[in-house]
């Protein structure tokens, strides 16, 4: 039996849906989700494997206009993942109100020499530096027919021969088609990851990215891009030191930080009730992840300009190349 395998980048703006992609692909929740842009701020694989296939998916941050230090980091994760790749999935969001990011995204593409069509299908670059580029008009359950056509006619001006799904990553809808699509993009070529694997996060990215979830669903509009979360420990009890073992418990803290003493305020919440909401939805994700019983401990922290500063970027995870 032949064995397929490859790596496929999923770009776009922020907020169009890249994230609930990648994790109705993979079948779990990997990549955190919230209504703010900008929610993914690193890379994040997952992993589809089949009988007689293997696609290694790229998540990454919307691409905007960098504002920092955290948003250049953002956007170079972004361009480094179109490189290398067998495909890229551009998704666009057909309810947005304007799409001249898109359309300016898109534009990129052409410049860097994206293959026609060859049999209906996308096709492997003969030259050029730039893989397949497959079309997705996410969120087709909440757009209208007039909305999706605007958004297919944005790409069909730009390159007629792109390949244009509508798809839901909600409810699921495209997506088998979609995987199909992707499968004559493979080549030849090794299982990368074992059967059961769906990320190579380490547990405890994973586990700081689900608090931030959390906190980026309860908090208001001006203070998510503001927050970070660092995992400062996790340690596993297994008895009290009686004679009556009890069920596995893992004690992990966290520190949410912020940039001003008033979203610090805003974070805790009036008696300690917004730390204590965030934390409680954290843990039921993490128990669910780590199959665990859980103590959370959380802490806030006041980090000036955190955004802009290269070692509290190193320290959550953001590293800065040279």
């Amino acid at each position: 039996m032949t064995y397929r395998s490859g790596f496929v980048s999923i770009i776009g703006c922020p907020n169009v849906g890249k994230s609930t992609l990648l994790n109705r692909l993979v079948g779990q929740k990997i990549a955190i989700v919230a209504d703010k842009a900008q929610t993914t701020r690193n890379r994040i694989t997952g992993v589809l494997t089949r009988d007689d296939y293997q696609i290694v998916f790229l998540d990454t941050p919307g691409m905007t206009t960098p504002k920092n230090r955290l948003g250049s980091y953002m956007q170079r994760v972004a361009t480094q993942a179109t490189r290398d790749v067998e495909a890229i999935l551009f998704v666009v969001d057909p309810t947005a109100r304007t799409h001249a990011r898109d359309r300016e995204l898109l534009q990129n593409f052409v410049g860097a020499n994206s293959p026609p069509l060859r049999g209906g299908k996308a096709a492997k670059p003969t030259g050029g530096s730039c893989p397949p580029i497959l079309i997705l008009l996410n969120k087709s359950d909440a757009a209208t027919p007039v909305q999706l056509a605007n958004a297919e006619d944005l790409a069909r001006q730009i390159n007629p021969a792109w390949p244009i799904f509508a798809i839901s990553a909600l409810t699921g809808a495209g997506v088998p088609e979609l995987e199909a699509a992707l499968l004559p993009l493979m080549p030849l070529g090794p299982q990368y990851f074992p059967p059961d694997m769906v990320t190579d996060q380490p547990e405890r990215q994973i586990c700081a990215e689900l608090i931030r979830e959390k906190a980026l669903q309860s908090l208001r509009e001006e203070i998510p891009h503001g927050i970070g979360v660092g995992l400062d420990k996790m340690a596993l009890r297994e008895s009290d030191g009686g004679t009556v073992p009890l069920s596995p418990l893992m004690d992990v803290w966290a520190t949410i930080y912020c940039e001003r003493d008033s979203h610090k305020g805003i974070l805790i919440g009036k008696g300690g009730s917004m730390l204590k909401k965030i934390g409680t939805e954290a843990r039921r994700d993490i128990e669910w992840l780590l199959g665990v019983r859980i103590n959370l401990q959380l802490w806030v922290k006041v980090k000036d300009d955190w955004r802009n500063k290269p070692s509290m970027l190193a320290e959550l995870g953001y590293t800065i190349d040279n």
